[in-house]
């Protein structure tokens, strides 16, 4: 067996060696291990770091640091390491005998010891059938075991050739891709690390490619880069296509290769049957043809749906609408009335509005109606928060998504939904609000979940922010015009006191809200100086409003602020909200990941969809954590390298490696605010980019208020941004291919 060698030491690292003798922890997903070593001078050292595969009883040389860990004491932190063969037989037999090998215990260690001596390694790597011969063993068997040794020493090869482009623990992801034989696929196509590994990107697989000699021009680097290209454009941006002339320019540009380079690969995708080519108005387009199924299937289902509705007479109708108004004692606006027509009367409905329309009171009484009509509904929004308003609104369960469809594991990287075209919902009527806030590829699995002859009740603002994954799927099927939909316009008279209200139509309308009444629920803080607003908002948060309201009002306040960067932007913010709510404290353990320091008590938000990470709540158990979710860090475990943060009850363990998927969240971006709310919010609105603070931003922010908005800035950038109606346009398909039903 090739051993290899391990890379030249660096001044900076000291080299250890001898056996394991103890794992105290062993995180199989990511290969984090804490193990004690039993040296060759006979003392005991603590290994710490990713050593994946690892047992007890192995010989390993290690290459790493010593450091001091304040509750652990001395412990030798590895950046590298190798498992050492045993060379000698009775080595050998030690080794297999221990239940390394799984399959191996000493009888079979003996036996094989016996038949093959010094070449049992040989035989077992590279020649498993001749296994067989010994007693006890079959041909399966002898497979099995011949993998499980491979994988023990396997993995040394990646991690030896990754470690120059990323860490450790990607590194086992690409092991357990391809096995053994990653690093010849890496080297016979670097780029199919891109396309199969979550979370290498295409400028990581580039560079590796680079370093191997990879032609620039070369076919692989320019497809790849046509995909990440379109794979970027739907994640960053929102198209789930784009039209083939700005596809080869920009992807030309990108890879430094002539245009017809591009059009060449684009044109091999196309036919190995990875990209679609679409004509819209005559203009080629193209997809990721997993955006292309998903608007298509989107388009047909709904047309199905609104064709195979069973419909009731106008006179029923207005008979269940005029008793129910008889026993409740309210007369229903003549929007509403349509609304509720249109929802019980229609296989697909749009229903739309502003804050204070009545979106609720629509829903309450087509719920009711449905029920007398002895249907069974299902109430659904993107977000769990969103989720729990919708069951505080209508005194029903409404579950997210997510859950409605029943989400699996699949694998760590994308969702599969149990409820789908093969197991489909029992549901007659399904109702989802915040509709604005579902991708395309969320749609296309929820309606494979619904069943032909329900109805389909869709519930958005149209007017906030679009979805944060690609596709305008709510626009578009309002724009297509194939479909029941009713916009509600009217503020009722409970809802005409709350300045929150009025001003965000004000806003919507192109108006400049009032920023001039002060013992209302909207006040604005005027900072004519942009280094002025962080400060402002941290004493707000810290002291002023605690002052005035009582200490329990800072679990309610949301910052919610239009960008990452500048001068109150979520970086500065939560750093001065950290130092003031949460500032350093020995008996608060920490961990530094990049720049962030996370420590406990920290607010914190997953800021991707991670679908298999476990949870507990009480006695539930669960997988899931997703993009916008905020909790609140329960403990730090140097020892098991291990966050627990408690997500609205739901208890999650993370390991120190995957810290890259929280960010602190006493300052939020307002799109990571959509589908929520918060009794009070807090807005700073500074200078920063003409093409991010437009009309439609400030207004998502005003609504995420429920009692209490705070708008802190310059009255003349409020101005500017309210002026600014430019919306940044989103490449889709489904309103097309919508009205080719018509």
């Amino acid at each position: 067996m090739n051993n290899g060698t391990m890379p030249p030491p660096r001044e900076d690292l000291i080299e250890v060696e001898g056996a394991i003798e103890h794992i105290v922890y062993q995180n199989e997903a990511n290969g984090y291990t804490v193990c004690e070593l039993a040296a060759s001078d006979n003392t005991l050292i603590t290994l710490v770091g990713i050593m994946p595969f690892l047992e007890e009883g192995e010989s390993v040389k290690a290459l790493g640091k010593w450091e001091l860990h304040a509750s652990f004491g001395r412990q030798f932190r590895i950046e590298y390491y190798e498992k050492q063969l045993p060379a000698s037989e009775a080595a050998m037999l030690k080794y297999l005998a221990s239940g390394a090998i799984k399959g191996v215990g000493p009888v079979t260690a003996k036996r094989i010891m016996e038949r093959f001596g010094c070449d049992a390694f040989e035989v077992i790597e590279h020649h498993p059938e001749w296994l067989a011969d010994v007693e006890g063993i079959t041909q399966r068997k002898a497979k099995q075991i011949s993998e499980r040794f491979r994988e023990n020493f396997g993995i040394r090869s990646v991690m030896m050739f990754c470690r120059d482009f990323f860490g450790p623990a990607t590194a086992v992801k690409v092991f357990r891709q391809w096995g053994s034989a990653a690093v010849d696929v890496i080297r016979n196509n670097p780029y199919a690390l891109c396309e199969s590994i979550d979370g290498i990107g295409f400028e990581t697989a580039d560079r590796i490619a680079e370093s191997l000699g990879t032609d620039k021009t070369s076919s692989e680097r320019v497809k790849a880069g046509i995909c990440y290209f379109l794979s970027y454009s739907a994640s960053r941006n929102g198209h789930t296509f784009l039209p083939a002339d700005k596809l080869i320019d920009a992807a030309a540009q990108l890879l430094s290769v002539p245009s017809d380079d591009v059009g060449k690969g684009l044109h091999t995708l196309i036919a190995e049957d990875k990209l679609t080519s679409v004509k819209y108005n005559g203009r080629e387009v193209i997809y990721l043809k997993e955006y292309f199924e998903a608007e298509r299937y989107t388009a047909a289902k709904l047309d199905l749906l609104d064709r195979l509705c069973e419909r009731i007479s106008l006179g029923d109708a207005d008979r269940f609408i005029s008793q129910l108004e008889a026993e409740i004692g309210i007369t229903y606006a003549s929007l509403q009335r349509k609304a509720i027509v249109a929802s019980i009367n229609s296989g697909v409905m749009v229903l739309t509005g502003g804050p204070g329309t009545g979106k609720t009171t629509v829903i309450r009484a087509v719920i009711t109606v449905f029920e007398r009509m002895g249907l069974r509904i299902a109430l659904a929004a993107p977000t769990g928060r969103a989720a729990k308003r919708m069951s505080e609104a209508t005194a029903r369960e409404a579950k997210t998504i997510h859950r409605l469809l029943e989400m699996e594991y699949a694998d760590g990287s994308k969702p599969r939904f149990r409820r789908d075209e093969n197991d489909m919902l029992e549901e007659d009527a399904v109702i989802i609000d915040e509709t604005s806030m579902v991708d395309c590829l969320l749609m296309s699995s929820l309606l494979k979940a619904v069943k032909p002859g329900a109805h389909l009740i869709l519930i958005g603002d149209a007017d906030q922010l679009p979805s944060v994954g690609a596709g305008y799927v709510l626009n578009d099927i309002i724009e297509s015009g194939r479909f029941s939909s009713v916009c509600l316009k009217e503020i009722f008279r409970q809802a005409e006191t709350s300045l929150i209200v009025r001003n965000a139509h004000a806003i919507n309308h192109g108006q400049y809200p009032d920023l001039t009444v002060r013992n209302g629920d909207f006040f604005f803080l005027r900072r004519d100086d942009d280094r002025s607003i962080a400060p402002t908002v941290t004493e707000l948060v810290a002291t002023r409003l605690p002052k005035t309201y009582g200490e329990e009002i800072r679990k309610n306040i949301q910052v919610i602020t239009p960008s990452h960067k500048g001068s109150a932007g979520t970086v500065s913010l939560n750093a001065l909200l950290q130092e003031a709510l949460n500032p350093s404290d020995p008996m608060k353990p920490e961990r530094k990941v990049r720049d962030v320091i996370f420590r406990v008590g920290d607010k914190v938000m997953q800021v991707k969809n991670n679908y298999d990470i476990a949870w507990k709540k009480g006695s539930r158990e669960g997988t899931g954590i997703f993009n916008g979710d905020i909790g609140l860090i329960l403990e730090i475990d140097p020892p098991s390298e291990t966050v627990t943060v408690d997500f609205d009850g739901r208890v999650v363990d993370y390991d120190f490696t995957m810290l890259d998927e929280i960010e602190h969240a006493y300052a939020i971006t307002i799109h990571k605010s959509q589908g929520s709310e918060y009794p009070v919010v807090i807005i700073p609105i500074f200078p920063y980019s003409a093409r991010l603070l437009n009309r439609n931003l400030l207004y998502t922010a005003v609504t995420r208020a429920k009692d209490m908005v705070i708008l802190i800035g310059s009255e003349q950038t409020v101005r500017e941004v309210v002026d600014n109606n430019r919306l940044i346009r989103r490449y889709t398909g489904l309103a097309f291919l919508l009205k080719a039903y018509e």
